[in-house]
């Protein structure tokens, strides 16, 4: 198994501290600096002309997180899904004028829709509905602009469904992310697959994954090793991917991400 080069998440103002690490092996970035309403409001063009100064000069690949505080992408109400809508679309901007090619975005599927899809006529047509009314304006728009929409898993218990919905876009401009944390507390808390099996599952449609370990109780955000997460298994299914996708350490402290990689690299998994 050859080992995989990785990146990192981080904001633009903390590309400085990593800049080497990232620059010389011109590894993946995810700028996290466009996910709050502020963000695509106020500071818009501030966030912009800081993400452009950060990123001078790097030749790796780039993407951002998009907003998801309260932008479900299966909204109920039919008035609110255009607002919807128009922040993804403010966001793909800001990813277009920083030369970003991803956005991701996330999942709205959950234990509840998993134990009661046949509980209701219709439930899981009228739901998938819901997500295309929001997001196909924001697909056609993506693939305009040459960018992917990577849908990322939150508290999804079967990976196939998510895969589905990717499915159903039938376009180049929608794929699949894994966040190896939550998947791993799907497993703790909802009786989930392994990480692994997200990822062969999602096979060559995985475009993106946020690197991160927790100890199955909490979102934790940890550096690779200090939680519970089967790496060697993770980076074996990773290997077999001809997608190539972005791999991005995503810790809560960022001055871990020397000690996360240097772990994922001692066990000959990265470089």
């Amino acid at each position: 198994m050859r080992p995989l080069k990785i990146g990192a998440c981080l904001k633009a103002a903390e590309i400085a501290n990593h800049r080497e690490w990232l620059f010389a092996a011109d590894r993946d970035i995810e700028l996290q600096d466009f996910m709050t309403c502020n963000a695509l409001g106020p500071e818009f063009e501030d966030r912009i002309h800081a993400a452009q100064l950060a990123l001078a000069g790097h030749k790796g690949r780039i993407g951002i997180h998009g907003p998801y505080e309260g932008l479900d992408l299966d909204n109920k109400d039919a008035e609110l899904r255009p607002l919807i809508t128009a922040r993804f679309l403010r966001a793909l901007e800001a990813a277009d004028r920083i030369g970003a090619r991803q956005m991701v975005l996330h999942s709205p599927y959950t234990l509840w829709y998993q134990n009661n899809i046949h509980s209701w006529k219709g439930y899981a047509a009228s739901k998938l509905a819901r997500i295309h009314d929001t997001l196909d304006p924001v697909v056609k728009q993506a693939e305009h602009l040459g960018i992917t929409l990577v849908i990322e898993n939150i508290q999804d218990v079967d990976p196939s469904t998510r895969r589905a919905m990717v499915d159903s876009f039938n376009s180049p401009a929608v794929a699949l992310s894994i966040d190896t944390g939550h998947a791993q507390l799907a497993r703790r808390m909802s009786g989930a697959p392994p990480v692994d099996f997200f990822v062969c599952n999602a096979g060559d449609q995985l475009a993106h994954v946020h690197l991160q370990d927790v100890d199955g109780h909490a979102d934790r955000h940890w550096p690779p090793g200090e939680g519970e997460i089967e790496w060697p298994a993770v980076f074996k299914a990773l290997g077999h991917c001809r997608s190539a996708p972005h791999l991005v350490l995503e810790l809560r402290d960022k001055a871990d991400i020397p000690k996360g990689f240097a772990y994922l690299r001692d066990l000959g998994l990265v470089y």
